[in-house]
């Protein structure tokens, strides 16, 4: 019971809103536009670096915490601050290097659960 008065339910509560708010968002360019999932992935990547780029994204994570870095949005500015991060340290090379390095856990994890949802489901080629 310690544990259930120990969340902080506001924090949660932000979290959920903003994630499905990046959900929303995607839910409508799929419904409402002729992009593909993966050009709708690489525009919320890409949306995240630059904001992340700007400093804008990091008070998004600051107010929702998980819900603004576990979507795609969150690789894309965890790759712009890994790379900030990393030309501040080495220079020029850190902008090469840093993003990578910041996210190599979460690709890591992405390549490895796929692996196992492969094994485990049976993908069949799409009808045209």
């Amino acid at each position: 019971m310690d544990f259930l008065q120990s969340l902080d339910w506001m924090q949660i509560l932000r979290a959920f809103v903003v994630g499905g708010l990046i959900c929303v968002i995607g839910q409508i360019l799929i419904d409402k536009t002729k992009l593909t999932p993966a050009r709708i992935l690489v525009i919320f990547v890409t949306a995240g670096a630059i904001l992340g780029g700007l400093g804008i994204y990091k008070y998004i994570v600051d107010f929702a915490g998980s819900g603004a870095t576990v979507p795609l949005t969150g690789f894309g500015y965890n790759l712009s601050k890994g790379a900030i991060e990393a030309v501040k340290q080495y220079g020029l090379i850190g902008a090469f290097t840093g993003g990578v390095k910041a996210a190599a856990g979460g690709i890591a994890a992405a390549i490895f659960f796929g692996y196992i949802a492969s094994l485990i489901s049976k993908p069949k080629m799409k009808k045209q």
